[in-house]
């Protein structure tokens, strides 16, 4: 794993790649990368006029690029379940669950959940959940889940999934990042019980300089806060296209294992990918199988191929 960049990058020719959110960011660097080494890649994307810049520009810097749109609204289920329902392939190799929110002020998704939770882990669980047998009928297919090193904010409480009782953004957006690597290691836990070799493994970042740490000052008119965010994306953050390469790792590596977490190499901060630390609590059989079931029950997705 030292050292490893991009051009490590397996030959993708062939696979069929969803990444959500590959409009900015981390998403977008993932989808080019992939694009570039010869998957084809589905963008899903909540705006379409952001989606089809991004694809416009991906076209624009990868020669050959098979890329194409299509609609993704994690906020809403009735939009997952189109968008899997309305799904033009029989297989999907890799599914990089990258979309999220962060610290925004408080706000429910079309279905009445804390955004928050909402989008990064329930939206993502029913996303997984309705593509599931195009996974299992693909030799080898991944799926892989953008997690947060600020998982360690807060673990999970499984009695008030949607902050009810106080709504604390920071602790929220913990929640829902320690809800993404449960997600995995119980989807990993169940896949290995059911004999799939489907992998399912974690990445995040460090800090790379993306448009999420300023969307919530901009939600809310905090002008310096908004900065602040700004200021840091320029001078101590790593790159997009760096900070994409764990999940990269993650999605093409040979040795890329189930329930992984992978990360920035210096301090979970920055640098090439490599293992990084995780709380204790995103280990738990007995949390992750709790979350597995409020899942199935607030978003109506059962995962019927893996039950317990």
């Amino acid at each position: 794993m030292t050292g490893w960049s991009a051009s490590d990058i397996p030959d993708q020719s062939g696979r069929i790649a969803v990444v959500t959110g590959a409009n900015s960011g981390l998403g977008h660097a993932t989808a080019r990368e992939l694009a570039r080494h010869g998957a084809r890649v589905v963008l899903a994307c909540r705006s379409e006029a952001r989606g089809r810049g991004a694809l416009e520009q991906i076209a624009a810097e990868v020669p050959g690029a098979r890329v194409e749109l299509r609609r993704l609204d994690l906020g809403d289920l009735d939009s997952v379940r189109e968008f899997a329902a309305t799904f033009p392939y029989e297989r999907v190799d890799l599914l990089v669950n990258n979309a999220g929110v962060m610290a925004l002020p408080y706000g429910t998704t079309a279905d009445g959940f804390e955004t928050q939770f909402g989008v990064n882990h329930l939206g993502h669980f029913a996303l997984t959940g309705l593509l599931l047998p195009a996974l299992l009928a693909t030799p080898g297919a991944r799926v892989v889940t953008v997690a947060s090193m600020l998982h360690r904010l807060a673990d999970i409480d499984i009695d008030d999934l949607n902050s009810g009782r106080r709504y604390r953004r920071w602790v929220a957006y913990g929640r829902s990042k320690t809800a993404n690597l449960l997600f995995t290691h119980e989807l990993a836990r169940r896949l290995a019980a059911t004999g799939s070799d489907v992998v399912a493994a974690a990445a995040h970042p460090g800090y790379a300089a993306t448009n999420l740490a300023t969307r919530g000052p901009q939600a809310e008119g905090r002008r310096i806060a908004e900065r602040i965010a700004a200021a840091g994306n320029r001078l101590l953050a790593q790159s997009a296209r760096a900070g994409a390469l764990p999940v990269l790792y993650a999605a093409t590596a040979p040795d890329a294992r189930p329930d992984s977490f992978t990360g920035p190499s210096f301090a979970g901060w920055r640098g090439s990918p490599a293992p990084s630390r995780r709380a204790s609590w995103t280990l738990n059989d007995a949390a992750g199988q709790r979350l597995w079931a409020a899942s199935e029950r607030l978003t109506g997705v059962t995962y019927d191929a893996l039950k317990a």
